[in-house]
């Protein structure tokens, strides 16, 4: 099997021959038709996070069963599924609580990962996925089916930036019809939570970013108004255009300490800010204590959406069906594996949203 292995932080990918370990029980093998490459991949592979090495990454998977573990009653060879990083045991207490996204369940593959090289060392499952490759052995909690005819370029992207944005509006800001919403950073997940806040009925929606270029595709998406989130006066704009009541909502998708800060700027009173962008691990934030305890201000964070798969993902789907979600147009580019290198450079450069790893029929 090829795949995309990191062996250094900061180096590329190379794409070499990689064991698979059999299916045991509670998982499920799943042939890769594509891969989206998430920023969460490039912050990892660069070590912004720490991690162990080497590994495969790839979370944003769409693809076909090709075989299913003993206990695996929900899904069988020849179904379509989208895999997501979200792997949950069902029985913690987080778990019981709707948020499988922060499972503190135990699995056994966290330390004997299903990935070998040629000599037969462990090769780290990165974010319990290691979608950069032609199949993945994961658990069957993290699959969702999904119908056979939604292209899977498009399609792979509902199990991080589509899941993930539209979930920080809907799930963890909970945003009503009427409500101003501001999205900081208009990437793949910053595009959906302006797709997601529209779908809501918020009004205005206003798109921040520091690519000028981006902010005519937030408007795009359904931002009714967009500018250079380094604008002078920026703050003051965003008050102009609600009424002097700044924003109920912000959603902070850009990974930097300084994109919060400028999110608590700007919302009202009674206002939440949401972050699900992920800086590196060093990041901070200040936060105005008084001023948040007086206005009855709220900061959440929220991981994947706070989504819960087996239910979101449906929802998306009937929404894109009903024209109401875009999802082809989130695709920059599709690549072959073997160009992955050409992919990740293409993605660091800000330019696009979502480069995609295809892989053939």
């Amino acid at each position: 099997m090829k795949a995309a292995v990191c062996r250094d932080f900061g180096k590329s990918l190379d794409v070499e021959e990689v064991a698979l370990d059999q299916v045991h029980r509670g998982e499920i093998r799943v042939k890769v038709s594509a891969c989206g490459i998430c920023q969460s991949d490039i912050h990892y592979m660069a070590g912004a996070w720490g991690g162990e090495l080497p590994a495969v990454f790839g979370h944003e998977i769409a693809g076909t069963i090709e075989e299913v573990g003993e206990g695996v009653d929900d899904f069988h060879p020849g179904q379509a599924v989208v895999v997501s990083l979200i792997r949950a045991c069902g029985h913690c207490s987080l778990c019981a609580r709707g948020l499988p996204a922060l499972c503190v369940g135990s699995f056994a593959r966290d330390v004997d990962p299903p990935l070998r090289d040629a000599k037969g060392h462990a090769i780290r499952q990165g974010l319990s996925t290691a979608g950069f490759a032609e199949s993945v052995v994961v658990d069957s909690s993290q699959a969702v089916p999904i119908p056979p005819d939604l292209p899977a370029a498009s399609a792979c992207l509902l199990a991080c930036c589509v899941m993930t944005g539209f979930g920080a509006v809907v799930n963890t800001a909970a945003v009503a019809p009427g409500d101003s919403v501001v999205v900081i950073g208009t990437g793949g997940v910053g595009l959906n939570a302006v797709q997601a806040a529209v779908v809501c009925g918020a009004n205005p929606v206003i798109a921040l970013d520091i690519s000028p270029e981006k902010l005519p595709v937030a408007r795009s998406f359904g931002a009714t108004h967009s500018f250079d989130a380094r604008a002078d006066g920026a703050r003051e704009t965003v008050r102009e255009l609600t009424g002097g009541r700044f924003a109920d909502v912000v959603i902070v998708a850009a990974v930097s300490g300084q994109a919060v800060e400028q999110g608590l700027r700007m919302i009202g009173r009674g206002g939440t800010v949401v972050v699900v962008g992920m800086p590196e691990s060093a990041a901070v934030s200040q936060l105005p204590v008084t001023a948040f305890a007086y206005q009855g201000q709220r900061i959440l964070g929220s991981k994947m959406g706070g989504a819960q798969p087996h239910v979101d993902v449906p929802r998306l789907v009937t929404l894109h069906r009903q024209g109401r979600l875009k999802l082809d147009e989130l695709v920059s580019a599709c690549f072959p594996l073997d160009h992955i290198n050409d992919a990740i450079a293409s993605s660091s450069s800000g330019t696009v949203i979502r480069n995609v790893i295809v892989f053939p029929a």
